[in-house]
């Protein structure tokens, strides 16, 4: 690129009078607020920003410390959190608060090297935490510092064996200034400028020296290999209702998928947490005081699968026990507990 033109000041200058205004964003006159820039940065992983926005508003009113956020119980974090997916991010959350409130008096570490060691916070985590909220020369990336930088450069090496290089690249930029500004600056400019398509190349702080525009390649890079269709599962849910108008639901094991959220018994598409409803009472469908199928389909989209679920349901018959790690829970207070957004979907799904 033309020795005349810095690459860094030209984008913190641009950054200066464009930065989006982020609930999580301290003004530049105001020191970051550490658990601000933690706690948006977990949320923020595999979720948009749009998406974050609300969770984030409403864990701060609920839980405005570190302190306070460790010292919550386990249900309320993940009732809060339910719907945002990708639940053992909660779970870390939880880990994470109470370390950092019972080992390191309420106060996170500032380095990388330290960060990593947390639960929860992997390495680009921990590279954005050191920039933003300690001003530490650290060089995270993201998909939109990846796509920047990939571009700048033309790197038209497919991913992910690009990312690599593009680490190479951002580690070679970061100014020992400012380096938190510069890692948002550069995450501002893939989020509004230098989007995935129809990149804004005309608006763009760095087009006079983008090897990329020059070459006509902006809208094809970083190259990604195709995608593979994903896997289909289908399966069922139990609606089983007792006399009080409440539905049965239980708990998952903390590990593994929906982990330690609230979800109706079900079988079929996740083998070894399959319901022992259908043998404690009879799957019997559409007969009487037995099962019945509904019209109700719930299709959805995890990172890995697609699932058709269809649903049965009946009333719980006279001296029926509840199995263990199951409750009953009225629907009117669905909205409250730590049901992950599949199960909000089969709820509507029954009841409207």
């Amino acid at each position: 690129m033309p020795a005349t033109v810095d690459p860094v000041s030209a984008l913190l200058d641009w950054y200066d009078e464009n930065a989006r205004s982020l609930p999580w964003r301290a003004p530049r006159t105001i020191a970051p607020d550490p658990y601000h820039v933690w706690l948006s940065e977990i949320m923020l992983q595999q979720t948009t920003v749009t998406t974050v926005k609300p969770y984030f508003e409403k864990f701060l009113t609920l839980f405005p410390t570190v302190e306070a956020l460790a010292a919550a119980q386990d249900d309320a974090v993940m009732a809060a959190w339910a719907g945002l997916g990708y639940y053992s991010r909660a779970r870390n959350l939880l880990k994470c608060a109470r370390l950092i409130a019972n080992t390191h008096a309420g106060r996170f570490p500032d380095t990388e090297a330290e960060l990593l060691g947390l639960p929860g916070i992997g390495p680009y985590t921990a590279a954005a935490i050191a920039a933003i909220a300690f001003n530490r020369q650290a060089a995270p990336v993201d998909g939109n510092i990846e796509r920047v930088l990939a571009r700048l450069y033309a790197l038209e090496t497919p991913l992910p064996e690009v990312k690599v290089q593009v680490k190479a690249k951002n580690e070679a930029l970061v100014p020992q200034d400012r380096p938190g500004d510069f890692a948002q600056a550069m995450m501002d400019l893939g989020a509004t400028l230098c989007t995935p398509k129809r990149p804004n190349c005309l608006l763009c702080p760095w087009q006079g020296i983008c090897a990329a525009r020059k070459k006509g390649l902006a809208e094809t890079l970083p190259k990604r290999a195709p995608k593979k269709p994903k896997p289909h599962r289908t399966g069922t849910i139990y609606w089983l209702e007792n006399a009080k108008g409440e539905v049965l639901l239980h708990r998952r094991p903390d590990k593994g998928l929906l982990g330690g959220m609230l979800c109706f018994p079900s079988n079929g598409w996740d083998a070894a947490n399959d319901s022992p409803l259908p043998t404690l009472l009879g799957n019997r469908q559409a007969s009487q005081n037995g099962w019945t199928q509904l019209e109700a389909e719930v299709v959805h989209v995890f990172t890995h699968f697609r699932l058709t679920l269809n649903v049965q349901a009946r009333t719980a018959p006279k001296g029926f026990r509840k199995p263990a790690d199951h409750i009953w829970l009225h629907p009117r207070a669905f909205d409250t507990a730590a049901l992950p957004s599949v199960m909000m979907k089969v709820a509507k799904a029954v009841l409207f």
